[in-house]
């Protein structure tokens, strides 16, 4: 799969950079905890940096359901060491109400949010560089490919010059 999403990012028409920096975006929104708002949050930020939104919406696919509990683990860890506290050691809930609701979003909401920019910052980053070399590799590649195989057809097209 991953293969697939490099080879349907590099054939998006557009400059390296916004194919890349959508990408980019979408990794990077993965890495916070608005679960139900990361295309949302990936096309914000793509109109920030101009950005390919299709490829925005791809690199979403990040986070999914293998990766967001690793994900969710590691921003809330992150979130605890940043903030200076301890992870939360949240009790079993017997009765839920609005005022617990948010005594729990409180205590696992927080740390996710602030451990999750600095990571999304990371991933974001560590996919938008790599990415844009290759794009850029690739479309120059491409457009050697097609050109070669333009002069091609034209030889095969023009009667010989010179043969009697």
């Amino acid at each position: 799969m991953g293969t697939y999403l490099v080879k349907r990012a590099t054939r998006l028409s557009g400059t390296p950079h916004s194919i890349a920096a959508g990408a980019a975006c979408g990794v990077a929104i993965s890495f916070t905890p608005f679960i139900g708002f990361h295309l949302l949050g990936a096309f914000l930020l793509c109109l920030l940096v101009r950005g390919n939104y299709l490829a925005a919406a791809a690199g979403t696919l990040v986070g999914n359901r293998w990766t967001f509990p690793f994900i969710w683990v590691a921003i809330y860890q992150l979130g605890h060491v940043l903030l200076g506290s301890r992870a939360a050691q949240i009790e079993p809930v017997e009765q839920w109400d609005l005022a617990t609701f948010f005594v729990e979003v409180e205590a696992v909401f927080w740390p996710m949010v602030v451990g999750g920019l600095p990571m999304a910052l990371v991933a974001g980053l560590a996919t938008y560089f790599p990415l844009v070399r290759m794009i850029a590799a690739y479309q120059q590649a491409r457009a050697r490919r097609r050109q070669s195989r333009r002069e091609l057809k034209a030889q095969r097209a023009s009667p010989d010059v010179g043969v009697p």
